[in-house]
Order: structure tokens, then sequence, then C-alpha cells
């Protein structure tokens, strides 16, 4: 799958998710950190990638309808530190070819997925 990585995740995903067989960009390498929310969506969209977060923007799913993008993985972990964001989706990245227009909430305990009606 093709996958943005955002500002917010360790670089160190990269490694990770190409080991599973994503391409992975990321905003940091594209020169768009700090840019609005709005800019990197609309990147991630034009470049049909699933968009890696921990942005609460992206939480609204009448705003981010499943089907209408080609997916989001919004990472809520209680303690995000660098190396527990590494863990996490490490254990989840053989997963995200099956969440291609999904939108998908990784918390410490559970995955939520809203999947295109």
């Amino acid at each position: 799958m093709r996958i943005k990585l955002d500002e917010n995740l360790p670089a160190r995903l990269v490694g990770v998710l190409a080991r599973k067989g994503h391409e992975v960009d990321t905003v940091l390498d594209e020169n768009l950190a700090g840019y609005p929310d709005e800019a990197i969506w609309r990147a991630a969209g034009a470049e049909q990638r699933f968009l890696i977060t921990q942005y609460l923007d992206f939480s609204d799913t009448r705003k981010f309808t499943p089907g209408t993008h080609p997916g989001i993985l919004l990472v809520r972990l209680r303690e995000p530190g660098g190396q527990r964001l590494l863990e996490a989706v490490s254990v989840i990245a053989g997963d995200i070819d099956s969440w291609a227009g999904c939108f998908v909430v990784l918390t410490d305990h559970k995955i939520r997925i809203k999947r295109p009606s």
C-alpha cells in the first residue's frame, strides 16, 4: 500500500512499513512539516496514500467519510513516545493493506475500523 507518514510519527517507521511491502513517503521528506492539516490531506489524497497520523483533526468521520479517501490510521496511545509508537504501528503494519478506504483508530488496547458503507 502507498502510505504517507505524518510528521508526528517516528521516521524509523518508514523502514518497518517498507519491510512489510508498503511504499512510504513522509511529510518531513516532502517539506510539508508545519503545513496545515488540510495541505497534508490534499497531498495524501493527490498521491492516493493511506495517511498515518496522531492529529485529532483527522478524527471527524463526517469530514473524512470512509470510502471517500485512501484511508486514515489515527494512532491514539496513552503515552505516545517514539519507541511506543514504533512498537504499536509495527504490530499492525501487516494489516494496513486490508484497510484501504477505511478510518482506523489504534489505541493501547484495541483497533476500531470504520469501513466504507
